[in-house]
């Protein structure tokens, strides 16, 4: 083992660390050597998808990423079928322990694999653990003749190592659309706003009165007369031609549209620096929804450095383990490059 101190992050307690050694050893490095058992708030992972395949760095373009014959192997995916299940089902294992309580887990797969890697999760992490299922869309339509539909997406499962895992709520913006679609109506200051009921299912044991009315039978007020009557003073309840009251919102109050289980903007890099390199935004996401400004953020399969530099530039620390001496010169590159308000120094570890 060889270890290369860089220099303190600046931004954290425990240092970056870049690790370059097969990642079953580089796990319980982090046990045994580094004491970060149950101190990891979040996982993300892309390991190979077992498609049999060499993936090659040619120079023929400018970052070109091919299968082809000429140039330097960066990674072998050559186990495949349920060996390849075991193996990764090894380091989820160990995943698991290295996770904190608060902890999850993101594993990026494809159509292909995906539903075999989903029962080993489940018996992993548990099957009440389970969050979702994300589809992305990875490219554009697929024009070529195949007995088959055109794949666009690959998945990503999403678990947490308990009931209560870190959970900062994503938002969506607004696109023109939506907004025309949610927001349907305009005031006499040009805001755009929609309506709500103000009663919900369910009846209440002392129904009480706003305005003279009684809510619906078989329903009850969503909050209590009082703040009905201070929404209706500061101009928020709307009263139809029957005189039924429904409360504004209002477009510009609102935080965005809830983000769903079909992420549609988030395609890859057409000219990526390494094979499979995955797309900035989507794993910012990730990042800044399942850790905190304080969370330790774990690639095990850490590629290009992806994952490290959005844990970098949302004020996380990170560790990145990868066996491929190609992807620890990309990572180092990518880390490198960027300009951030934290520090992207860390400790290289050769294990």
């Amino acid at each position: 083992m060889h270890c290369y101190y860089v220099t303190t992050c600046t931004h954290c307690e425990m240092n970056n660390l870049l690790i370059h050694g097969e990642n079953i050893q580089g796990l319980n490095y982090l046990m045994e050597k580094r004491s970060l058992r149950g101190k990891i708030d979040l996982v993300y992972i892309d390991p190979p998808f077992a498609t049999g395949s060499d993936f090659v760095v040619s120079d023929d373009r400018v970052s070109t990423i091919s299968s082809s014959r000429s140039g330097d192997i960066a990674y072998s995916d050559k186990v495949t079928g349920m060996e390849f299940v075991e193996e990764i089902r090894k380091r989820c294992i160990l995943l698991k322990e290295l996770l904190s309580d608060r902890g999850s887990i993101y594993l990026h797969t494809d159509y292909k694999i995906g539903h075999y890697l989903k029962v080993m999760m489940d018996e992993v992490f548990g099957i009440k653990n389970f969050r979702n299922d994300i589809t992305r869309i990875k490219c554009n339509p697929k024009n070529f003749d195949r007995v088959g539909y055109g794949n666009m997406k690959d998945l990503i499962l999403f678990y947490s190592k308990t009931a209560s895992p870190i959970w900062n709520e994503p938002r969506w913006e607004y696109s023109e659309k939506d907004m025309e679609k949610l927001f349907p109506k305009i005031d006499k200051n040009g805001r755009r706003y929609t309506t709500v009921p103000i009663h919900a299912p369910g009846e209440s044991a002392n129904p009480q009165s706003f305005k003279g009315i009684m809510p619906p039978k078989g329903r009850h007020w969503r909050t209590d007369v009082a703040q009905l009557e201070e929404l209706d003073r500061n101009g928020l309840i709307e009263w139809s031609a029957k005189g039924n009251p429904r409360k504004i919102n209002y477009a510009d109050e609102g935080s965005g549209k809830r983000v769903q289980d079909v992420w549609l903007d988030y395609k890859d890099p057409q000219y990526p620096t390494y094979p499979t390199e995955k797309n900035q935004d989507f794993i910012d996401m990730i990042v800044q929804t399942s850790s905190n400004e304080d969370s330790i953020v774990l690639d095990c399969y850490c590629g290009s450095g992806t994952t490290l530099k959005s844990a970098s530039d949302n004020g996380r620390s990170w560790i990145g383990i990868d066996q491929s001496a190609m992807a620890i010169k990309a990572t180092k590159e990518k880390l490198g490059q960027q300009q951030t308000l934290f520090s992207s120094e860390y400790e290289y570890v050769e294990l």
